[in-house]
């Protein structure tokens, strides 16, 4: 066995380890959560360049003070970006954390 089939410092069958049912399993549960939430980020996104660019009178339209909507966009993206940071965070601790302990714990135990 060659050294890119073990892990660091012989710690068990990285191969072996990748075509597990846990392994594909938390593949599985991260790509669940991952495209769809950065497909309706990037479409988030997409609406406010579009928006920027194509409803200029919609985007200028004063909310209040020197306030208008464009900019209220453009706050909104980076607290999107906050929401989804956290979800995925709660999301990665219930459901992803728990599997990837037991596959580093079955990994380390057969070093």
């Amino acid at each position: 066995m060659t050294t890119i089939d073990r892990g660091p410092a012989g710690h068990g069958d990285v191969i072996s380890a990748h075509t597990s049912p846990e392994f594909i399993r938390l593949r599985h549960r991260l790509r669940t959560f991952v495209f769809p939430v950065t497909g309706l980020g990037l479409a988030w996104y997409l609406l406010y360049v579009v928006l920027g660019d194509y409803a200029h009178g919609f985007m200028s339209a004063k909310v209040f003070g020197d306030i208008n909507i464009g900019l209220l966009f453009g706050l909104a993206e980076f607290v999107s970006t906050f929401v989804i940071t956290g979800a995925y965070v709660r999301y990665a601790a219930r459901r992803l954390d728990p599997i990837a302990d037991r596959i580093r714990a079955d990994l380390e135990a057969g070093a």
